[in-house]
């Protein structure tokens, strides 16, 4: 059923999807945090895991 998902999804789509989890994983090391971990939440949460890294996540020392 996933696949049949994923085959029927605008290729477009998913690239997109995966730039924005790389611009998080970059975004997420900017900031002292783990770059693999939000690079897989925001594979799952796409633009969800952007607010949560802007709005909560402050800078770690």
């Amino acid at each position: 059923m996933l696949s049949q998902i994923i085959s029927e999804t605008d290729p477009g789509y998913l690239v997109g999807w995966g730039t924005l989890s790389l611009l998080n994983a970059g975004l997420a090391q900017s900031k002292n945090r783990s770059g693999l971990a939000w690079f897989l939440i925001s594979l799952l949460l796409g633009p969800v895991a952007t607010f949560l890294l802007v709005a909560f996540c402050d800078k770690l020392e």
